[in-house]
C-alpha cells in the first residue's frame, strides 16, 4: 500500500491537461495531512518516506503544515518522540471524551489514561496540536461536558475540533438505542452543549472560525481551511478525494482494486465536473460555516446577478429571525445561527438554474 500511494504521487504529478483532474508538479505543496482513516499504523519510516516523495515530485513551500492523525493508544512516548524528530510538526488526537463510559459507548479503543498520558507527552514534543472532542452523547449532562472541555484546555492544546454525535448504522451504539439500552441523541441537548462550548473557549482566547473548529490565533488548520476557501487540493490512497477548481474526483474505495491500478500506472479515479450551481452551492455551505462568510461581492461576479438576486431572496427570512446578518457586503451567520448554519444553507442553495 505505501509503494502504491509513493506511486500514485508520481502518477499524480505527471499528470496533462488531457488526463483526469490534472496536478502537475508545478503545482505548490502548501500542507501535507495524512488522515482519514489510521495513519499512525504506519511506521514512521513509511511517513517520512511518503513526505520525501511528495517533495520530490513536487514544490513544496518553505514551512509546510504536515500533520498527522492519531489516537491516544496509538501514541506511546517512543512514537511521540520520532514523530517530533521527522518532518511532522503537528499532531490531531481524537481524544473524544474525557470519561470511559462515554468511550465504551462509543466503543474507543483507547481509555482516559491513555488519552491524559499521550497528551502530557504530546504537549512537550509539539507546539501545534489539535483535539477532537464529541457533545450530544446521551446521558451527557451539561456539567459532565463542561468538565471535558476544561479537561482538554488545561493541556493548553492551541486547537479543539468538537462534533455532536451522529449514530451511524450497524454500530454498536445503533445497536444498544433500537434495543432502548440507551436514548437517541437529542437535538436540544446537542444545541445546548455546542453553546457551552463557543462561550467556554471564547473566554479562553480561542477563535471560533469554522462551525465545529476551535482555534488559538494563529492555531487555524491551514489544511482544513484549504477545503473551506475553495483551493486545489491532491487525494492520495483508496477513497480520496481531489478538487482543481472545477472538477472533483474520487479514488475506487477497495484496496486491492487500488493497487491493481496503479501498478498498471493507471489512476483509479472518478471524476464529477463541477456546474456553475453546484460550485454555488458549495460555496454558500462552506462559507456560511466559517468567520469568512460568503462574499455578495464575490456571488456578483463569480456566478452572476441572478445568483445573487436568489441569494438575497432567500436570506431575507433568515436576516430577519436574527439567524444571518450581512456586514461590509459579507453575509455571516448570527450567534444563534451558527448551530442550524446546514440547514440555513440548504434553503439558500440554488437546485434547478442549470
Amino acid at each position: 500500500m505505501v509503494q502504491a500511494l509513493a506511486k500514485e504521487i508520481e502518477l499524480r504529478s505527471k499528470s496533462t491537461s488531457n488526463s483526469p483532474l490534472p496536478t502537475p508538479h508545478n503545482e505548490v505543496i502548501e500542507t501535507i495531512y495524512f488522515g482519514g482513516g489510521t495513519p499512525s499504523i504506519l511506521e514512521i519510516s513509511d511517513l517520512k518516506f511518503l513526505i520525501d516523495e511528495v517533495y520530490r515530485n513536487y514544490k513544496v513551500v518553505s514551512t509546510p503544515e504536515i500533520t498527522v492523525e492519531a489516537n491516544p493508544d496509538d501514541l506511546s512516548y517512543d512514537t511521540i518522540c520520532q514523530l517530533a524528530n521527522s518532518p511532522v510538526n503537528r499532531l490531531s488526537i481524537g481524544i473524544q471524551s474525557f470519561f470511559e463510559d462515554d468511550l465504551k459507548l462509543m466503543n474507543r479503543a483507547h481509555n482516559v489514561e491513555e488519552s491524559k498520558k499521550c497528551l502530557e507527552i504530546a504537549t512537550q514534543y509539539f507546539d501545534n496540536i489539535s483535539i477532537d472532542l464529541i457533545y450530544g452523547i446521551p446521558n451527557m449532562s451539561n456539567e459532565k461536558w463542561l468538565q471535558n472541555i476544561e479537561t482538554a484546555l488545561s493541556f493548553n492544546v492551541p486547537h479543539i475540533s468538537s462534533y455532536a454525535l451522529t449514530v451511524e448504522p450497524k454500530t454498536a451504539l445503533h445497536s444498544f438505542i433500537q434495543k432502548g439500552i440507551i436514548p437517541q441523541p437529542d437535538d436540544e441537548v446537542a444545541q445546548t452543549h455546542f453553546q457551552i462550548l463557543v462561550d467556554k473557549l471564547s473566554e479562553n482566547d480561542f477563535i471560533h472560525y469554522e462551525l465545529s473548529n476551535f482555534g488559538k490565533e494563529n492555531y487555524f488548520s491551514k489544511n482544513n481551511s484549504s477545503y473551506w476557501l475553495g483551493k486545489k487540493y491532491i487525494g492520495i490512497g483508496p477513497s480520496a478525494h481531489s478538487y482543481d477548481g472545477k472538477n472533483r474526483g474520487w479514488n475506487v474505495s477497495n484496496n486491492s482494486l487500488y493497487i491493481k491500478s496503479i501498478q498498471e500506472n493507471k489512476l483509479p479515479i472518478e471524476i464529477e465536473t463541477l456546474t456553475k450551481t453546484d460550485r454555488y452551492n458549495e460555496y454558500i455551505m462552506t462559507g456560511l460555516r466559517t468567520i469568512w462568510g460568503v462574499s455578495l461581492d464575490r456571488i456578483e461576479e463569480e456566478f452572476g446577478k441572478t445568483y445573487l438576486d436568489y441569494l438575497n431572496q432567500q436570506a431575507a427570512k433568515f436576516i430577519e429571525d436574527h439567524l444571518l446578518f450581512v456586514d461590509e457586503n459579507i453575509l455571516r451567520t448570527t450567534k444563534n445561527g451558527k448551530f442550524l448554519c446546514d440547514g440555513i444553507a440548504s434553503d439558500l442553495f440554488l437546485l434547478n438554474l442549470e
